[in-house]
This record gives C-alpha cells, structure tokens and sequence, in this order.
C-alpha cells in the first residue's frame, strides 16, 4: 500500500499588508487540499508585533476515496465505495455472511442435539445460503478475476423475486412446524419417513453445491453469471472435466440445490413453486444462451449439445 504523500502548494503567493486572507484549492496526484495563505495585517505592523515568516498552511479536504472518485481518470475508481468492484462492499458482504453462516451452523447444532426442535432446518436453511453466496463470489475471484465484482455474491440477483421466494420458503418452514409438529409428508412412521426425506435433501445440497462451485472453477474465464452477447478474446467452448457429463453443469447444481434446500424444510408448496419457477427460468436462459454459443462456436457446439445433456427435468 502507497504512502499517502504530503500536500504541497502548487504556488507562492505574495500579499501586501492590505491584502485579506485568500485560500485556494491545489491538487496533488488524487488527493485536493485546501490551502490557506494569511497576510500580515496593519494592525499587527502597527502595534509592532514581531510577523511570522509567511507560510503556507494546507489542510486535506478530501479522502483519497472522494478524491479519486472526482477524477473519472483514476484507474483505482472502480474499487473505491459504490463501485462495481468496492474493496469496502466486498469485505462488508463477506462478513455478513460468515456471520451467517456461523449463527447457522450453531443454530442447526445447537436445536438438532441439544434442544431437540424441528425448527434446526432454519438456520440450516441460513447457512446454506450465505455459504452459497459467499462460494459465489470466491469461485469467481479466484478462477476468474477479472469478472469478479459485489454483484458476484448474486445477493440481488432476480430481485425481489429470488427474496421472496426464500422469505415464503421460511414462513412457511415456521409455520406448519408451530402448527403440526407431527405432520407427515411420506407414507408410513413419520420419524422415519422425514428422516429419509432430510438425508436426501441433504445429499441434493451438498451435490448440487460441488457440481456448480466445480463448473465455475473448472470454466475458469469462460463463466459468467451474465449470457454473453459478443465472444471475448479468451472465450472458449469447455467440454472436458464436468462439462463432458453435463451441459450446463452450474444449472444443473443450483436447480438440484434449491430444491434439496426445500426437502430438507419440509416444505411441500415451496418444492413445488420452486421447481415450477427454477424449470421455467432455466429452459428459458438455455435456449437463449445456447441460441449465442451457436453463433460463437458453431458446429463444435451443435455436437457438444447432441452428445450431452443437461439432465435438468424437461430440458433436452
């Protein structure tokens, strides 16, 4: 980290004694300082007061992040508070959510073995969200820096609908466990029966979650959260690794995550919704996004799509 340099006036000034007070501003790299240069006064001439030797007094103004945001030039703009990549957004975010994720991971322990209560599966709930938003951001800057901004957390992502959809998804956990505590979604003995269902919620989590942190990494440069309309220079068509078995390995992970996330809450109209809403938004994003890869890689893509599927429900 730079030393921050010193403000030095850019210019002498000369007063006579007649002369009021002036101040004015001087700039200095990315930091603006205010600089003040007092004349003597009659008064102090004629009471025969010894004068200070004149000096130039000069008092910071500006932080260097409001400096650097006046200067649209600076190439350090973009990290500063309210950017696309804010150092200070991002850092806030990534504290927000290890708190979450801590408060949940202790949250789920604490009601599931030491006071017994089906309501762990919200702040399990809790802590697969911020893990999942923080892997979001990780993954990208990590595998893919350049594309890495505070928008990679994907916190607003399709809002408000995605924060309805998680909000609804909660009340309604909290609910039908306050008001049937003994419900059962599954045939035969209800313990046994929301046990299986919680394992294979889990086991959709945990899944879901490796598959797409896995196609972000292995992607590298190629992936981004947004569908790219023009090809970049370092845009390339990955068909090795995860990608070999399926076609859009980071939609098949969310898609199987979410849903996992409402096994595990025992939420029967939430399962439904989400996976009514989750097959709808990605049938329509692959066939837009398949429909530019097309153009990008031609042939090389219409016989990767032909021998890979996507293995999302309905989705060929």
């Amino acid at each position: 980290m730079a030393a921050a340099a010193s403000c030095q006036p850019s210019a002498t000034y000369i007063y006579n004694s007649l002369e009021s007070p002036r101040t004015h501003y001087s700039q200095h790299g990315s930091t603006y300082c205010l600089v003040a240069s007092p004349p003597h006064s009659v008064d102090d001439r004629q009471g025969g007061q010894e004068q200070e030797e004149d000096a130039n007094l000069t008092l910071p103004v500006l932080s260097p992040a409001a400096a650097a945001a006046a200067s649209p030039l600076s190439p350090d703009r973009a990290y500063f508070p309210h950017q696309p990549k804010s150092l200070a957004g991002i850092a806030v975010r990534s504290f927000c959510l290890g708190v979450a994720l801590a408060i949940g991971v202790a949250g789920t322990v604490g009601l599931a073995l030491f006071w017994p209560s089906p309501l762990w599966r919200l702040p399990f709930f809790l802590a697969a969200l911020s893990l999942f938003h923080f892997l979001e951001f990780w993954t990208t800057a990590a595998y893919n820096t350049r594309a890495a901004e505070v928008s990679s957390f994907l916190l607003t992502a399709n809002w408000p609908g995605y924060a309805i959809a998680h909000s609804f998804a909660t009340l309604e956990c909290l609910v039908t466990n306050l008001v049937w505590p003994d419900r059962a979604w599954t045939p035969g003995p209800a313990a046994s029966g929301a046990t299986l269902l919680c394992l294979l919620g889990l086991v959709l989590v945990i899944v879901g979650q490796i598959v797409r942190s896995v196609a972000m990494i292995q992607a590298g440069p190629s992936f981004n959260h947004l569908v790219q309309h023009q090809r970049t220079a370092g845009h390339v068509l990955v068909t090795t690794g995860i990608y070999a078995r399926l076609r859009h390995p980071s939609y098949f992970g969310f898609f199987w995550w979410a849903l996992g996330t409402q096994v595990v809450l025992g939420n029967p109209v939430s399962f439904i919704l989400y996976a009514a809403v989750l097959w709808r938004f990605f049938s329509a994003r692959i066939r837009i996004e398949e429909d530019f890869l097309v153009r990008f890689f031609g042939d090389e893509y219409l016989d990767y799509r032909k021998m890979v599927a996507t293995r999302i429900p309905f989705v060929p």
